[in-house]
């Protein structure tokens, strides 16, 4: 059986400690696309972490956790990683990362750093990681797979080819010094990893025997390149659906999708970022201080974050085209200071009332109208009976799950793997 774990908004609504949680009682736990660009904090025994590109079950001993060929694979974030788990004290997870996967490349970095600087005031805000131009070379054909690495004149062809079109661009668009191909070629010989393996094979082979897998999505439904807020968007499909495919699993084995999101809305990316019940001044400052774990800063960048109140409209949306079955609400005990809390339950758009989700075009034309609940002021951090939490906190998340018409069915109270009340 396969359950995946994304995200409904536009990231960084707490899959890493959902997926952390769950992982408990699975046997298998596959990243399926995206990179290093975004992380996932997890709060266990051993301390806090931020996982980049490793998957949420790396603490267990019992857990298999496998990058798939949908993940942009930087092997150098990975070596980071795992030597951070170990001076940590955490034991070597059993890892398997893709021999079909491909690999973010140091000119990878290079060029989406290039780029930003060439933009300028209408600069993306790419957390740099190489995540655009690796996902381009891999449309274009010029991407190279792990696989590679183990056939030396294999590889020496595909590296020749893609830095020959990586020179003419950074010399002639960006003015910047050529990639040395022999160089590069050096390098990646040194970096055959142990891990690497046939995960397609092992997966089906997984289901067969009944394992339970879980699919742990990066990013959020706003971030998909199709169904997202274009252009502002990541480089990868960040919907359930693509599991099927950076997986893989097949289309039939998926039997529940988790959507993530969090009690308030928060986002990283540039402020021209159509962001409709953004939270700004001083009462924005206070939740981005107060939110998260150590307040509202990206895993990644250490960007401040944007933060606003909740967002029934989007997250109905990405609910929908997550196909979610069911919804966990994080950060909860984060709004136990307010005496009222704003929710956001429709747009506004070119005098229009609308409870649809707009196209791109459109969302920057969108004010939000709000309706206005109790808070419960009283602190719940921690509660893990849901009978226990304040009447006003129930009816908060009764009142959003009716409105994003998708059942809620976890509600974390705190950042740690169990502090989370399970709603009836």
């Amino acid at each position: 059986m396969v359950k995946a774990i994304v995200g409904a908004n536009w990231g960084d609504e707490g899959k890493g400690k959902i997926t952390d949680l769950m992982a408990e009682a699975s046997d298998i736990v596959v990243r399926f696309q995206g990179g290093a660009n975004a992380g996932h904090t997890i709060i266990n025994d051993y301390g806090r972490f931020a996982l980049h590109t490793l998957p949420s079950g790396v603490f267990y001993a019992h857990i298999t956790n496998v990058i798939g060929n949908g993940v942009a694979l930087d092997m150098q974030k990975i070596t980071s990683e795992l030597r951070h788990l170990a001076e940590a004290g955490v034991p070597t997870p059993n890892l398997m990362i893709s021999d079909r996967a491909q690999l973010l490349l140091p000119y990878h970095i290079l060029q989406d750093t290039y780029e930003e600087e060439r933009l300028g005031g209408h600069a993306f805000g790419s957390t740099k990681s190489g995540i655009a131009p690796f996902y381009s070379d891999k449309y274009a054909k010029i991407g190279i797979q792990v696989c590679d690495l183990f056939d030396p004149p294999r590889l020496r062809e595909h590296v020749e080819r893609a830095v020959e079109v990586k020179n003419i661009l950074f010399q002639t668009l960006y003015h910047k010094p050529p990639i040395n191909a022999e160089a590069l070629f050096r390098e990646l010989l040194e970096i055959i990893s142990p891990y690497v393996g046939d995960t397609v094979t092992y997966l089906h082979q997984a289901l067969q025997n009944g394992k339970s897998i879980l699919l742990e999505g990066q990013l959020g439904a706003m971030k998909d390149p199709d169904l997202g807020m274009v252009p502002m968007t990541t480089s990868s499909h960040t919907l359930a659906g693509f599991g099927c495919v950076g997986a893989p699993v097949p289309p039939t084995a998926i039997h529940d999708v988790i959507c993530v999101t969090k009690a308030y809305s928060s986002c990283v990316g540039a402020q021209t970022e159509p962001f409709v019940s953004e939270l700004l001044g001083e009462a924005g400052a206070e939740l981005r201080r107060r939110g998260g774990d150590q307040g509202e800063f990206g895993a990644t960048t250490g960007r401040p974050r944007r933060v606003g109140w909740f967002d029934t409209v989007a997250t109905r949306y990405g609910c929908m085209v997550q196909g979610a079955t069911e919804v966990a609400l994080t950060c909860l005990d984060v709004l136990s200071y307010l005496d009222e809390i704003p929710v956001c339950t429709a747009y506004e758009v070119d005098g229009q009332v609308t409870k649809s989700f707009p196209v791109p075009a459109l969302l920057s034309r969108a004010k939000p109208i709000f309706t206005t609940l109790p808070g419960w002021k009283s602190d719940i951090r921690g509660i893990t009976d849901y009978q226990a939490l304040p009447a006003n906190a129930k009816a908060y998340v009764d009142f959003i799950s009716q409105e994003i018409q998708t059942p809620i069915k976890m509600v974390s109270t705190g950042p740690k793997r169990h502090e989370i009340a399970l709603h009836p």
